[in-house]
């Protein structure tokens, strides 16, 4: 079985993803541009069998899952991007038995080598995350890289040497950087959100972070117009408490 690199010291590089669910519209444009630009870049190709039939199979790296969320009698659609999360400790790495997954020490992706791949699925099993995909036409695994063809390319402008999939958010609900560092951009949009793991108990520390989505905005009017210190007539609904904040706001 594959061992993993020693990544515990102090100041180790964790490239990764921070994905706001808040603003996720589930346009799919992350997936479809991830799909696009690795059909012909590291994880190349990314095969389909029947794309248009009844049927259809293929090798996506970034798939979009959409959620009704309740809430106490509220309900949200919560769209969820689902990809490698490039855990600190993956699973995927230490049951591959040719040591074709594996985490690279300088920057903690994880990559797998299609030479030595042999399609045993593994991996695919072993990753709670369901972020592994088998290509069928080729016999092997493939997973997000974070474009790592890209993001090191200087051939490229700077503002796209990023994953696909960020320079392709319309919203700007993905984010990418250094997750080691805790001064990088994305550590303290992590910090400043309360971003999560998905899935911590299961111990396998995912660089990737998501974003909660916020309270809705109808929820923290009721929420400030609760606190309006005068008793108010009749039977206190939440729209009259929110009338009463309202005229304490354009009165005050």
């Amino acid at each position: 079985m594959t061992s993993l690199p020693d990544t515990s010291g102090a100041g180790q590089k964790k490239l990764g993803l921070v994905i706001d669910l808040d603003v996720c519209v589930g346009c799919h444009a992350c997936a479809v541009s991830c799909k696009e630009w690795n059909t012909g870049g590291y994880s190349a190709p990314l095969s389909d069998e029947r794309p248009y039939g009844d049927e259809p199979m293929g090798a996506w790296l970034n798939r979009v899952h959409s959620y009704q969320a309740d809430d106490g009698g509220r309900t949200q659609t919560v769209h969820f991007p689902r990809s490698c999360l490039h855990c600190e400790e993956p699973a995927c790495v230490t049951v591959c038995p040719t040591g074709a997954s594996y985490k690279r020490v300088e920057d903690g992706i994880v990559l797998v080598n299609p030479e030595t791949c042999i399609g045993c699925k593994l991996c695919s099993w072993a990753c709670p995350y369901g972020a592994r995909e088998y290509d069928y036409d080729h016999g092997v695994m493939k997973k997000c890289t974070l474009c790592v063809d890209r993001i090191y390319n200087d051939n490229l402008a700077p503002e796209d040497q990023v994953p696909a999939c960020v320079r392709a958010c319309p919203t700007s609900a993905r984010h990418f950087g250094d997750l080691g560092d805790p001064q990088s951009d994305v550590s303290k949009l992590v910090a400043e959100r309360e971003g999560y793991d998905l899935l911590p108990e299961m111990g396998y520390k995912p660089v990737n972070k998501y974003l909660p989505p916020r309270k809705r905005r109808d929820d923290r009017l009721e929420a400030d117009a609760s606190r309006v210190e005068e008793p108010l007539a009749g039977d206190g609904s939440a729209l009259e408490r929110l009338f009463a904040w309202a005229d304490a706001k354009l009165s005050g």
